[in-house]
């Protein structure tokens, strides 16, 4: 790790272009740029779970702590290029003073060229990420709901604020449960007429989940709460029986359908690394999450 006082964002591209040189590895091999926005309780989970996504999506990752005060504005940084922690590049950077209010011009000269950008926010995203200094950079715009303490005012937000290249990683944690649901589906001649979702209170995902249910199946669902952790169970309801998926602890899950033996499919409790490795695989935009999001029903 690499420690720069008092500098620029200029002087720390140099230290990372002068860091990979002396590494061996003049070409960057970098195959996009994730700015990281946080505060000092984040920026550490937020940074460790890039840096071991970065081991599939190499990248230069960027960490932007602003940290407002009176003080004259000054610009801190640590810096990390390859080594044990994997492919990345790593710059955390500590806004001080005014500075902190500049986190765009602090960033750009430390986006790579002709590479994609994604910008992330572990929490205190933007109201429209779109709109942000940070965010105009950015093709893919991730933010999660989980962190917030008013998970319905937070969704109301992400829904009044959606553009097209938005995301959020609690609609990304759903990813096990609605493949599992979709492929039980397959066996065809299963039509739903109710849906349940037993979940802890509280959990954005359990309320993102009900509403995709309530869209692509056109039935009602029923929301209940559990000790959690997170979503428990999912049971769809019709006259030939129930599709149950439940998870109650673990990595597994039990499946029954009617007519078919009980069934334990893989389904672990995803980290911040394993649930950004899934959104960089594809840059695109979610449609999917743009469409559930505006037919979120909230209080």
């Amino acid at each position: 790790m690499i420690r720069l006082d008092d500098t620029s964002g200029g002087a720390v591209a140099a230290a990372i272009a002068a860091e990979r040189h002396r590494n061996g590895s003049p070409a960057t091999g970098m195959v996009l740029t994730l700015l990281i926005l946080s505060d000092e309780e984040y920026q550490a989970d937020a940074t460790s779970g890039a840096v071991a996504a970065a081991r599939q999506h190499p990248m230069r990752i960027v960490t932007l702590v602003p940290r407002p005060s009176r003080h004259e504005p000054r610009l801190d940084a640590e810096i990390a290029v390859g080594g044990d922690d994997g492919p990345g590049e790593v710059a955390v950077l500590r806004l001080r003073g005014d500075l902190a209010g500049h986190a765009s011009s602090v960033a750009i000269p430390l986006l790579l060229s002709d590479t994609p950008v994604v910008a992330y926010w572990p929490s205190d995203a933007p109201d429209v990420p779109l709109d942000d200094a940070i965010g105009r950079h950015a093709q893919r715009r991730i933010t999660d709901t989980s962190t917030a303490e008013d998970i319905y005012q937070e969704l109301a937000r992400r829904k009044a604020g959606y553009r097209p290249g938005d995301t959020d990683l609690s609609w990304t944690r759903l990813t096990p449960w609605r493949s599992a649901l979709a492929s039980a589906m397959d066996q065809g001649g299963f039509q739903p007429d109710g849906a349940s979702i037993s979940a802890e209170a509280d959990n954005p995902s359990a309320l993102l989940l009900q509403a995709w249910l309530n869209q692509a199946l056109g039935v009602p669902v029923e929301l209940t709460t559990s000790p959690g952790p997170g979503i428990t169970s999912v049971t769809l309801h019709s006259a030939r029986g129930e599709i149950a998926v439940s998870r109650p602890s673990g990595d597994t899950a039990l499946l029954t359908r009617p007519g078919v033996a009980e069934a334990r499919i893989a389904m672990a409790r995803r980290g911040i690394a394993g649930l950004l490795s899934e959104e960089l695989r594809r840059l695109d935009p979610d449609e999917v999450y743009g469409s559930v999001l505006q037919h979120l029903a909230l209080p």
